[in-house]
């Protein structure tokens, strides 16, 4: 798929209740959503043809929808089933999958509470967010300059389109700058996520992660913290500042899209690709292939 653009793949997505040819799925330029970010969305994933932890990531995204005023047309169970018919109508096994709401073009301002609100699920093949040779050695973080907004100011605890604005500067940032990623902090300044993950830090054998009114509540980080206490290993949920980054051993993000990836640096802070890392990325290939 490399070099492929991404409105010229094979397969048929999911429409709004109907399947339609994969370049066929197609909105009007005077969508509400692309004017004003007045969308969500989900990240799934499959696994030898199981989709991991489904109906969280659906409940998820019928939360993200109701802090943008969005009314989706279909029940939790309807989305559900849908994304399983996707997956099987395109004969896919292992898989990326992105459930999407948006407000459609009926109104063009920022008041369109009686616009419609479309959904769609496409699903491609996509092997991991980082490449084999990142996740065996470890990725090279920055720091971005854009920072988590404070939830007074912007839906931060939903997973709305718009809000991605700042995530995908910070990315781009840190491909001019040859890193593989950026660690975003907060309106307050404390540590908050990767450009697209969770973050871990370990020390002396402790597992210590950002609370989640800063960034996103991941469902990738509610596995691997269920998988570390089962491990017998601490997990500690707590406000996370920069100069605590030297006293960490170990760092790892956690995401749907790069599951659990060991962090080699940040900044000028030095890791190692340790036990506990490599334990809970065995762990949880393990869980999502159904065999943990």
């Amino acid at each position: 798929m490399a070099g492929k653009s991404f409105d010229s793949l094979d397969g048929e997505i999911w429409f709004d209740g109907a399947f339609v040819p994969w370049q066929d799925a197609k909105v009007h330029l005077l969508t509400h959503a692309l004017h004003y970010g007045s969308g969500v969305f989900e990240g799934v994933r499959a696994y030898a043809g199981r989709i991991f932890r489904l109906e969280e990531h659906t409940k998820r995204l019928f939360f993200s929808a109701k802090v943008l005023d969005l009314d989706i047309p279909f029940s939790e169970d309807e989305i559900n089933a849908a994304c399983e018919e996707v997956l099987a109508h395109n004969g896919l096994k292992d898989a990326y999958m992105r459930p999407l709401v948006w407000r459609g073009a009926e109104q063009m301002g920022l008041s369109a509470r009686n616009a419609s609100v479309h959904v769609a699920i496409a699903a491609w093949e996509w092997p991991s967010y980082f490449s084999p040779e990142q996740r065996l050695k470890g990725l090279k973080l920055g720091f971005s300059r854009w920072r988590r907004p404070s939830p007074d100011t912007a839906p931060v605890m939903a997973k709305a389109t718009g809000m991605y604005m700042i995530h995908t500067l910070a990315k781009h940032e840190a491909d001019r700058k040859g890193e593989d990623d950026a660690l975003m902090l907060d309106w307050r300044g404390q540590v908050a996520e990767a450009t697209g993950a969770n973050i871990f830090l370990v020390r002396d054998g402790e597992l210590h992660t950002p609370i989640t009114d800063n960034c996103l509540d991941g469902i990738t980080r509610h596995a691997v913290i269920e998988l570390a206490e089962k491990r017998g290993w601490k997990v500690v949920q707590r406000p996370i500042w920069p100069t605590e980054l030297p006293a960490f051993q170990e760092c790892f993000l956690t995401g749907t899209a790069a599951e659990v990836t060991p962090v080699a640096s940040i900044g000028p802070y030095d890791y190692t690709v340790g036990e506990i890392t490599r334990t809970l990325m065995d762990d949880y290939d393990k869980l999502v292939r159904g065999s943990n």
